[in-house]
């Protein structure tokens, strides 16, 4: 099969892989939809490390190719997504409802980041063929009356983005911030409305990204090309600042931003993945005395999760097809990498067909 390979920083290229053999509890699925996430690129980079010769990718829409002896309940041919999370199901950590964090196998049953297994810890999904482990906690049948690029975003992005405003504890009538308009920012702002905020501000400074928050959730929006966002969302709040806000890009800017925008008792909520040690300034802390409450996410797996995102989109409450903008063939993949890390041509996300 085709699979695309971190090579070496800077290396992802398409490469000649064996189909994986199919254990007792796994599912293959052949693979008719992915696309490339951020995370993707830290990989590239070399900012986040992964073996060499790893087929990357964690976003797979398919079709269920084999069985093992052990999945029930399911059938070859089905239609099926898996989350960017595949978690054991049995480990401490998912039975304390913790699945991203799933230590199975471990004395303890925890491990920082250990649901995360597609293109970290074994191959990923940017092939023709993904191995699905722990099938029956992972496979989410697809309703027949959504497409692939429906369903595409909820492997990740609409769960890591849906996660920020549940982690965050968003109530009704809060006021939320999300700095960062990318997809997860995206989702977040969409997950802020679902979860009941009535004043929620998208801070971004690309027109079109502001625009689909827009449409998606946000009663302002803040370029912060031309404004101090912090001043802006101040001037918003009547100088009482956000209950929760979401920091979804990973950097030190936009973290400290959205400290500083929180009212007293308020919630920072981080989805950003950072690639430097991060500075809490003493004033924006309330020097620890402000009740301010950061909470970071990763992004939440399994199937429950993955049916729950489907009916979200069967209920028509959000609608994220907007955010694919350009399409490849397999045979493209690193053309698609060279435009999605370099934001080039108005991308968002990239669907990936064989």
């Amino acid at each position: 099969m085709k699979a695309a390979v971190f090579v070496e920083p800077g290396k992802i290229r398409l490469q000649e892989k064996k189909v994986p053999e199919v254990g007792p509890n796994d599912a293959l699925l052949r693979v008719t939809t992915t696309t490339i996430c951020g995370t993707d690129v830290h990989i590239l980079k070399g900012e986040y490390p992964v073996e060499r010769g790893l087929t990357i990718g964690h976003e797979p829409v398919g079709v269920i190719e084999r069985l093992g002896s052990g999945v029930k309940g399911y059938r070859e041919g089905q239609r099926a997504i898996a989350g960017a999370i595949t978690p054991s199901g049995w480990s401490n950590a998912c039975l304390c409802g913790k699945c991203s964090q799933d230590g199975a196998g471990t004395k303890h049953g925890w491990r920082p980041m250990g649901g995360w297994r597609f293109g970290n810890t074994i191959d990923g999904c940017q092939a023709e063929y993904v191995l699905v482990p722990d099938a029956l906690a992972n496979l989410a049948p697809v309703p027949d009356d959504l497409t692939d690029e429906q369903v595409l975003m909820c492997p990740d992005i609409m769960s890591t983005g849906f996660s920020g405003a549940e982690s965050g504890e968003v109530r009704i009538g809060d006021t939320v911030a999300v700095f960062a308009q990318g997809p997860i920012g995206l989702c977040a702002t969409a997950g802020a409305k679902l979860m009941g905020a009535t004043t929620i501000i998208a801070v971004d400074r690309v027109p079109e990204r502001l625009a689909i928050a827009q449409k998606l959730g946000a009663t302002h929006v803040v370029d912060f090309s031309k404004v101090n966002p912090v001043e802006e969302i101040m001037r918003i709040t009547d100088g009482r600042g956000c209950d929760v806000s979401v920091e979804a890009l990973g950097t030190q800017v936009t973290f400290e931003s959205a400290l500083r925008v929180l009212r007293p008792g308020g919630t920072l909520s981080s989805l950003g993945v950072y690639s430097t040690d991060l500075k809490i300034p003493y004033d924006a802390f309330a020097a620890g005395l402000g009740d301010h409450k950061i909470v970071t996410t990763l992004c939440p797996g399994g199937k429950e999760r993955m049916r729950r995102l489907m009916e979200v989109i069967s209920s028509g409450r959000a609608d994220l097809r907007a955010m694919v903008t350009h399409r490849f063939k397999l045979d493209q993949i690193e053309e698609a990498y060279d435009l999605f890390s370099h934001q080039r041509d108005g991308v968002m996300k990239v669907a990936i067909t064989p």
